[in-house]
């Protein structure tokens, strides 16, 4: 995306963390591995670039915010303690990583990499363009639509200590503050095998942080009502999503074999023409024009479910338990050995509203 909002942060910043282990290609795990060697090898404690000449005034001042943000997260909203952002690696590039998403033409369904120890995963991850651009090409070729999306975060889920990069700072103060809480989620709670989980999960929790985050500052008041519009229009985004994601689940199943090209591309312009009539009239922030304009696929639309999607089952259930971050974040994380951890939270949510 050529655009940088909150909620492009958020879809750019979900765990690669599959292609830093294993895969199936050697040269493909070598050269990420490479690539990820020079990361942690790049390391610089913030504490010397704050002292530095070589940084801006601005760079630093985020820098600080990281820290600030970090020592909240960990003391107030008891996220788990880690030595993630304590270092800082410039890049020369705008991503750190580019991710490469695909599915069926006819079909809401992930296609799916498989590593060994880590099993199957709906995204393969590439630390050059290039390389996320043929990965993608190849498999337009075969009849799938594709999608392909610079990430300027991940985490490694405490396998490495996570430095701030250079890639994370080009968003806003209060989107840096929910890139930064929404990965110490991450590492707080992270169930194996519900990607979508996770990701819905850093996402709502990136928000609620960050509003509880500027509600407790005495110069947040002049973002916290923004910060609360934006919270507000992402939960009305979720609700349209979701709804028109099932619709078009469905609408795959019943015509199966019988749809066009041509009715696929007018099917996918009338999800846009119902955002633009029904849903953007209603935010109150900027935040989702892009939708207006992006190019709808299978592959892109499957991103957004697992970011976007659902978040009124976290809403409700976040309620149900009195608005307390960490009761909430202890409640999921006692979910690590449910199948379905998504329908338990729908299930409880529903009965308890």
């Amino acid at each position: 995306m050529a655009h940088v909002t909150l909620v492009a942060s958020r879809l750019l910043c979900f765990s690669v963390f599959s292609v830093l282990l294993t895969g199936c290609q050697i040269p493909y795990l070598l050269k990420n591995s490479w690539h990820q060697t020079a990361i942690l090898n790049s390391r610089v404690k913030i504490k010397e670039v704050l002292s530095s000449e070589k940084h801006s005034p601005e760079t630093k001042e985020k820098l600080k915010l990281i820290q600030r943000v970090k020592a909240f997260a960990e003391l107030q909203l008891k996220l788990k303690p880690t030595k993630n952002y304590d270092t800082f690696v410039e890049l020369d590039r705008p991503y750190v990583t580019w991710i490469v998403r695909a599915a069926p033409q006819y079909q809401l369904s992930p296609y799916e990499w498989w590593f060994p120890v880590v099993g199957s995963v709906p995204y393969k991850g590439y630390f050059n363009k290039s390389g996320a651009k043929s990965e993608a090409s190849q498999l337009s070729q075969k009849g799938f639509d594709t999608y392909v999306r610079g990430v300027t975060a991940y985490s490694t889920l405490g396998w490495f200590d996570d430095p701030v990069l250079s890639t994370m700072l080009q968003y806003e103060p209060h989107q840096l503050v929910n890139l930064i809480i929404h990965e110490m989620v991450h590492a707080s709670v992270f169930i194996e095998g519900h990607v979508d989980f996770n990701e819905r999960l850093a996402t709502f929790m990136g928000n609620i942080g960050t509003e509880i985050y500027y509600s407790q500052r005495t110069d947040g008041g002049d973002i916290i009502e923004n910060i609360k519009n934006e919270n507000a229009d992402s939960r009305l985004f979720s609700r349209f999503i979701t709804k028109q994601l099932q619709s078009l689940r469905q609408w795959y199943s019943e015509k199966k074999d019988m749809i066009s090209q041509t009715q696929k591309t007018q099917r996918l312009i009338q999800i846009q023409e119902d955002f633009s009539q029904n849903v953007l009239p209603q935010l109150t922030e900027k935040n989702y024009q892009w939708f207006l304009d992006a190019n709808l696929n299978n592959a892109f639309l499957l991103s957004l479910e697992t970011y976007q999607s659902d978040l009124a089952d976290f809403a409700r259930l976040y309620e149900h338990l009195d608005q307390d971050f960490h009761r909430f974040m202890s409640f999921c994380k006692d979910l690590e050995d449910d199948p379905n951890p998504q329908m338990t939270v729908r299930t409880l949510a529903a009965e308890e509203n």
